[in-house]
C-alpha cells in the first residue's frame, strides 16, 4: 500500500482537480520521475515503481490521469485533448517546483508523454515509454490503423476501440465488471487475440459473462475493480473517443515538424507477449525521431510494471543513471 499522506490535490488553470502522489527527492541531486498511467488504472498502477524509486532517492509525481481515480472526470471528449492534458501536467510540476523531470508513460500514458515531447520538451530531461511507444503528430486515423494492422498481423488488433467508443460501452462494462477485469489482466495474453481485440469480440465476451484466469493478486484485482466502479467508466473511455473521432488529430495536426524529434534521451520498453502493442511496430518511430534511443524487450504481457517489476525497475534505473544523468 502507498502512504495516503503523500497524495495531494491541485486545481489546474482550466478549473479541473488533479489527484496525485508526490514525494520530493531524498537525494537532492536526483530528478523527479513523472509516471503516467493508462487505461483502466490509477496512479496505484505504479506502486512497485514508486516504492523502488523512492528508496533510491528520486522524487515522484504520479497523477491519477484525467477521468480516473480522484482526478476530475469531465464528460466532454474535447477535455481530453493532449494540448490540454499536457498543460495540466506541466502546471502540476510547476506547482511542485519540480525542475529536473523524466516523463514515463505506459499504455495511454504514452500519449501525453509523447505530446510533452512536442509541446514542452525543454521542461524535461528524458522520456520513457512502456508497451505503447512514441507516436509523432498528428497521430493516426483509426480506420487506417485498424485495417493496416489487420493486414500486417493477420488479425484485427484494434477493433475494440470501436466498442469503447459506443455510447453503451460503459454500462456493458459496469454490468460485467468481473468478466472485463479478468480479460484486462489475463494471465495468458493470447486470449486478447480473439476475445479483446477484434471488432465486436469484447462486447460478446462481456455479455456472455466469460472469464479467464488473471495474474493480479486478489487484493490488487479487487482494488482495481473498486477504483474503476467508484470513478465511473465513461470518462475513462473518452481517451479512446479522442482517437476514433477527429478530436486528437485536429488538436495535434499543426505541431511543427521540427518539434517531432525527441532531442533528449528516450527509452522504450516493449512487451513481447502484448498482442496489440507489438514491440517491433512500437519501436519503429524511435529510429526516425529519437537519435538517443535505448530499448529493452520484456517477456511480459501488456502490464510490464506489474508483471516484470524487478526487471523494469532495474533497467529504468540503469538507463537514468547511466544515460540520462
Amino acid at each position: 500500500m502507498l502512504d495516503s499522506t503523500h497524495y495531494k490535490d491541485f486545481v489546474v488553470s482550466r478549473g479541473l482537480k488533479y489527484h496525485y502522489y508526490f514525494s520530493s527527492p531524498r537525494i537532492l541531486s536526483k530528478p523527479y520521475l513523472l509516471f503516467l498511467h493508462g487505461f483502466p488504472g490509477t496512479a496505484y498502477d505504479w506502486h512497485r515503481q514508486i516504492t523502488f524509486f523512492a528508496a533510491q532517492g528520486y522524487g515522484l509525481v504520479v497523477p491519477d490521469m484525467l477521468g480516473y481515480g480522484g482526478t476530475a472526470k469531465p464528460i466532454e471528449v474535447e477535455a481530453y485533448k493532449s494540448s490540454l492534458i499536457t498543460k495540466d501536467i506541466v502546471e502540476i510540476l510547476d506547482e511542485e517546483n519540480a525542475e529536473k523531470v523524466v516523463a514515463i508513460g505506459h499504455d495511454w500514458g504514452c500519449r501525453p508523454a509523447a505530446r510533452l515531447v512536442n509541446y514542452y520538451q525543454d521542461r524535461f530531461i528524458a522520456f520513457a515509454f512502456y508497451a505503447a511507444g512514441y507516436v509523432p503528430p498528428p497521430g493516426f486515423d483509426f480506420e487506417t490503423l485498424k485495417n493496416q494492422s489487420a493486414q500486417a498481423l493477420g488479425y484485427d488488433a484494434w477493433g475494440y476501440w470501436a466498442f469503447f467508443s459506443q455510447d453503451n460501452a460503459a454500462d456493458i462494462i459496469r454490468n460485467n465488471i468481473d468478466s472485463f477485469y479478468s480479460l484486462v489482466y489475463a494471465k495468458d495474453p493470447r486470449v486478447t487475440i480473439t476475445a479483446w481485440s477484434p471488432t465486436g469480440a469484447m462486447q460478446q465476451w462481456l455479455e456472455s459473462g466469460s472469464m479467464t484466469e488473471f495474474f493480479l493478486s486478489q487484493e490488487e484485482y479487487d482494488r482495481a475493480k473498486t477504483d474503476l466502479l467508484a470513478s465511473g467508466i465513461a470518462p475513462a473511455l473518452n481517451w479512446y473517443k479522442t482517437m476514433t473521432s477527429d478530436v486528437e488529430w485536429k488538436d495535434s495536426e499543426n505541431i511543427p515538424e521540427v518539434d517531432w524529434t525527441i532531442r533528449k534521451p528516450a527509452f522504450f520498453g516493449g512487451a513481447v507477449r502484448d498482442y496489440n502493442c507489438i514491440p517491433a511496430f512500437m519501436r519503429a518511430p524511435f529510429y526516425k525521431y529519437a537519435p538517443n534511443f535505448t530499448f529493452q524487450d520484456y517477456d511480459s504481457g501488456h502490464w510490464i510494471m506489474m508483471q516484470r517489476p524487478e526487471e523494469m525497475n532495474k533497467d529504468l534505473l540503469g538507463w537514468i543513471e547511466g544515460v540520462v544523468l
